[in-house]
């Protein structure tokens, strides 16, 4: 069976922030959906990074007494290193002030003013400062003249633009969401979509005033390509190449956050269309689609930093200290606001989940098992030889939880996936309550029976951990290696690439492996008084 290429993107965030919950979120997501196609068997290329030409990057520079460069290398830095330090598995970043970057943004646009599709105009209207986005009388008048971002006034303008051609395309754009072609996810966002495409105007795609801090229109240096047209392109850029083109050309996902659909939804996808129509670019195809998550909010409110509840870098690093990495990856992946509700970062809810399904559920069961397999079978996985009734559909329970957790991860929901491997944890709790290999190995004469108990449970226990990596890679691979279990050696001999499906059928724990007991995996965690 030949191999399938994934691509993943996260949005490039602003260099001018810090890293905070937000830029974490989405590229955990990005990580675990990165994860996942990898331990399929997939070839994956996953993309994040940051945005650098922004005006308001020039501005905090200034202020600073730097120039944009050096505020820009600063925060990238910064972002980069915190994306290693929480082992995130991008093969690549973005930085849009890098020439790779520079020089194909440069083509492209060149490309469309050939065409036509760019052209020059003059444009009137409200401009947001805190989004760097143009709106429409109509908007202005909606949001009471002030950014929804900031809150700061809207500011009325007119200068001499380069515009794109987006009516021309808008119904080639809405025909290729109806048709699936090009999705638009959760289903709402692309209701939203589809109505303000029909009234979609075309658009300017360049500014004047910049500083020379930019990219410059190609033939006119006084005008800077508008910085969100820069941004998107970074998704095409960064695999344009002989090598990575590969990945273009089997789809990529676009993982964003809910402000910013509009660009992503309508814009992006009528650029590639108008590109696809230039010469040389007749490869260049739709992603596979956008998908739009909602926000975070901090105890109940929306963050704030005035308020104190803002889930900044000392806050994050503070959960991992205190519970670990993979816990603060359990609770974005499974509590996070992948739907069109907004979630709650309450440190009430973490320590609940932590508590109910680490603590309590994966590492409780984890020990049951190393524990009963150390005191009745010296730490040897038993042979399942002697029949157990309750043990006939185990091998069938693990069969529905990989296809359910596949059909979630497939569908980019995250905690679908969580629960269809906690469900199978779940069954082994439940499976030893039923079963009670505890009584039943105070009568030698049942060590039989006891011995197929305690293997379904093993077994099932690894299949489980596969089913967790992409979440929690770190203490699945602590169980592996309890367990005797190589598949991290296999991943990392086969460029990363693991045998998913393979891996998960029924009855591969070897009868004589040994498995390790240790440490709680995650100790239960008792809020200090």
């Amino acid at each position: 069976m030949p191999t399938e290429r994934y691509y993943v993107t996260t949005p490039i965030y602003y260099v001018n922030d810090r890293p905070h919950i937000g830029h974490l979120y989405t590229t955990t997501v990005a990580d675990v959906l990165a994860r996942y196609h990898r331990l399929k068997g997939d070839d994956v290329f996953f993309l994040t990074g940051v945005d650098e030409h922004a005006a308001k990057v020039s501005d905090a520079a200034a202020e600073r007494g730097l120039t944009p460069q050096q505020w820009a290398d600063q925060n990238a830095a910064v972002f980069q290193e915190t994306f290693a330090r929480l082992q995130m598995t991008n093969n690549d970043f973005v930085r849009t002030s890098q020439e790779r970057h520079k020089a194909k943004v440069t083509a492209y646009v060149a490309a469309l003013l050939k065409s036509g599709d760019v052209y020059a105009g003059e444009y009137e209207g409200w401009y947001d400062a805190g989004q760097e986005e143009y709106v429409t009388d109509s908007k202005a008048q909606e949001y009471g003249f002030k950014s929804p971002i900031n809150g700061k006034p809207l500011v009325r303008k007119k200068e001499k633009n380069y515009f794109f051609k987006l009516e021309s395309y808008r119904e080639a754009v809405a025909t290729a969401i109806r048709a699936g072609e090009f999705s638009v996810r959760p289903e709402a966002r692309c209701n939203e979509i589809l109505n303000r495409l029909a009234e979609a105007k075309d658009v300017p795609i360049s500014r004047t005033g910049t500083g020379g801090w930019g990219i410059p229109v190609p033939g006119d240096p006084d005008q800077t390509i508008y910085v969100w047209i820069d941004a998107l392109f970074n998704y095409l850029t960064y695999v344009d190449t002989p090598e990575r083109r590969p990945y273009w050309e089997a789809g990529v996902t676009n993982l964003i956050a809910k402000d910013i659909l509009w660009f992503h939804a309508a814009i992006w996808p009528a650029l590639l269309l108008a590109l696809k129509k230039c010469p040389g670019y007749e490869w260049v195809r739709l992603p596979r689609g956008v998908y739009a998550h909602s926000f975070w909010i901090s105890e109940g409110q929306k963050m704030s930093k005035s308020l104190g509840n803002f889930v900044d870098l000392a806050r994050i690093d503070h959960y991992i200290s205190t519970f670990s990495l993979d816990a603060l990856r359990y609770f974005l992946a499974t509590q996070g606001p992948l739907g069109t509700t907004d979630a709650d970062f309450a440190e009430a809810k973490f320590i609940e989940v932590y508590n109910t399904d680490l603590a309590n559920t994966l590492g409780n069961c984890f020990s049951r098992i190393s524990n009963m397999t150390n005191r009745y079978f010296a730490g040897r996985v038993p042979s399942p030889a002697a029949a157990v009734a309750e043990s006939q559909p185990y091998g069938h329970g693990a069969e529905e939880a990989l296809a359910a957790f596949t059909k979630a991860l497939e569908g980019i929901d995250l905690a679908g996936g969580g629960a269809a491997a906690q469900g199978l944890i779940r069954s082994i709790d439940n499976y030893i309550e039923q079963t009670a290999p505890f009584k039943l190995a105070k009568d030698a004469a049942n060590l039989p029976r006891v011995g197929t108990i305690l293997y379904h449970c093993a077994e099932a226990m690894r299949i489980a951990s596969l089913l967790l990596w992409p979440v929690i890679p770190h203490k699945c691979e602590e169980i592996w290696r309890r367990m005797g279990l190589d598949y991290a050696q296999q991943m990392q001999a086969s460029a990363g690439r693991g045998q998913l499906a393979q891996w998960c059928q029924w009855g591969q724990l070897q009868p004589g492996a040994t498995i390790a007991q240790g440490d709680p995996l995650f100790p239960r965690y008792q809020a200090p008084k």
